[in-house]
């Protein structure tokens, strides 16, 4: 699995990064596996899942996450996620 992370703020890419899992695991595991590393690179906290981001996710294989979903303050407009490549 592949997911393409993007900070953005004002419409411009501040930061990308893309994490590629190939562990024999489920793919919830592997997302949640992949969020966590990224907040790691990006120094963040973990951003909460809001019904709006299980929807959009669900639907589109990605999500946006605003400051609504991070406890702290953030210094860009959202994190998005994008699953590029499945197992």
């Amino acid at each position: 699995m592949k997911i393409w992370f993007k900070m953005i703020k004002e419409n411009r890419l501040l930061r990308d990064i893309t994490i590629e899992n190939t562990e024999n695991d489920t793919r919830t595991h592997k997302i949640f596996q992949a969020i966590e590393q990224v907040c790691d690179v990006f120094d963040l906290g973990q951003p909460i899942w809001l019904d709006t981001n299980i929807s959009e996710f669900k639907r589109h294989a990605k999500t946006r996450f605003l400051q609504d979903s991070f406890v702290e303050q953030i210094t860009f407009d959202f994190l998005e996620m994008h699953v590029l490549e499945e197992d």
